[in-house]
């Protein structure tokens, strides 16, 4: 249990160590602590049963008591007070690196989807916020063969989902197109590893995370009969 005392114990800015310690403290678990310059992903826990590893944007050293004691409950319990984080987030933009021009302009309104009502559906409930990746539809593409190809992509570079505007229909079930969202955004949490020299897109962690879809085999089975096993699901 967390006392009164303990809170206020808490300073309203830190270094690395600092912090690292008060949510050791307030966890009561011990913890990897890696501070980032990652624009799209604040937040992120990566849970192995020998360890804990906590991802924070480098503006948290500057999170005072209430965010802290967020950023504990959603390490403990993976959720938290959305509300205090995003407030917290948006009162610390100008902290965030600033991102290369976008060429494309967002474009999220389709004739039979709207990508920004998926997206922050998604990020409430899977993600508690903490992405802030853009998404747009895609450009279409003349040749039949490239439609679907492609289903969906994930720029690093510029914090941008892109989202083949061949999905904008009503054949394609609401779950499919979430689907295909939410790997996607799962990128921007988790980030491309690398190994060996090599990128790692879609690592075992990559894998595992991507089951969590409520929609998981209902997606994948939809994607088998529509497309069979010839078709880039996405990249």
């Amino acid at each position: 249990m967390i006392t009164w005392s303990q809170q206020l114990s808490l300073p309203f800015a830190h270094d690395e160590l600092t912090l690292k310690d008060h949510l050791r403290k307030l966890t009561g678990r011990d913890l990897t602590l890696i501070i980032t310059d990652n624009s799209t992903s604040m937040l992120s826990v990566r849970k192995k049963p020998e360890s804990i590893t906590v991802r924070l944007h480098r503006m948290f050293l500057q999170a005072g008591t209430e965010v802290c004691l967020e950023v504990a409950e959603f390490i403990k319990k993976g959720r938290s007070d959305r509300q205090v984080l995003s407030s917290f987030i948006r009162a610390n933009n100008h902290l965030l690196k600033q991102k290369p021009p976008v060429k494309l302009t967002p474009r999220v309104t389709g004739e039979h989807y709207c990508l920004q009502t998926i997206y922050d559906s998604l990020n409430s409930e899977y993600f508690d916020g903490t992405i802030s990746a853009s998404i747009t539809w895609g450009k279409g593409s003349s040749k039949k063969r490239m439609r679907m190809r492609t289903m969906g992509s994930y720029n690093e570079r510029t914090g941008t989902i892109t989202i083949n505007p061949h999905l904008d229909k009503k054949t394609v079930p609401a779950y499919f197109l979430e689907f295909v969202v939410y790997h996607e955004m799962l990128h921007a949490y988790l980030g491309i590893k690398t190994r060996n020299g090599r990128r790692c897109i879609h690592s075992g962690e990559f894998r595992l995370s991507e089951k969590k879809f409520r929609h998981y085999a209902k997606a994948i089975e939809w994607e088998r009969q529509r497309f069979g096993l010839t078709t880039k699901r996405k990249s």
